[in-house]
């Protein structure tokens, strides 16, 4: 049996994850793992607070665990707990020590780093309309990625090229290389 690969599909806000997540588990059919922090989000009912993201850590890594039964092959995972930290630096200036431990305690195979070179979508949990800090942002998840030493390809251009430039990258970490 083969051992399942986890593959996280990050970037900025509004850089396409989402439906990236979705298409790469269609076409591979096989699991992906929802942003957890949308759904958190969507039912607090008052605005969230740092010690939200531990909350948000926690729900993500649990739902990755467990469409991890459920995937074959690969495991497509729509963010992963190294957005949390990025953001809690961004947003608060300092990381709870609780979820650098999470993320340390995590094993990802590849990661799918979305540029933000597509227009930003309003919606009312996103909070970085400024492509400025969208791109500081970028640069921020490639340091973090780097520092995980985990293996990475960067994912731009429009819908149907990302989809295109997710494929082969899958293949050429997993396929070729084996």
């Amino acid at each position: 049996m083969l051992s399942v690969k986890k593959i996280v599909i990050t970037g900025p806000e509004s850089s396409g994850k989402s439906t990236l997540s979705q298409q790469l588990a269609a076409h591979y059919c096989t699991q992906w793992v929802p942003e957890f922090a949308r759904s958190y989000l969507e039912q607090l009912d008052r605005p969230y607070r740092q010690e939200d993201l531990l909350e948000i850590a926690r729900g993500q890594a649990a739902m990755e665990d467990r469409k991890k039964l459920e995937a074959s092959q690969y495991l497509f995972c729509d963010t992963g707990l190294e957005v949390i930290k990025i953001w809690s630096l961004f947003k608060y200036g300092t990381v709870d020590q609780r979820i650098e431990d999470l993320l340390a305690n995590r094993s990802y195979d590849f990661f799918l780093l979305c540029k933000p070179d597509l227009e930003w979508t309003p919606d009312p949990l996103r909070e970085t309309p400024n492509s400025e800090d969208r791109w500081r942002l970028f640069e921020l998840y490639r340091q973090e990625i780097e520092e995980l030493d985990v293996p990475f390809a960067e994912i731009g251009g429009q819908e149907s090229r990302r989809l295109q430039l997710a494929i082969a990258a899958v293949h050429e970490q997993f396929v070729v290389r084996t």
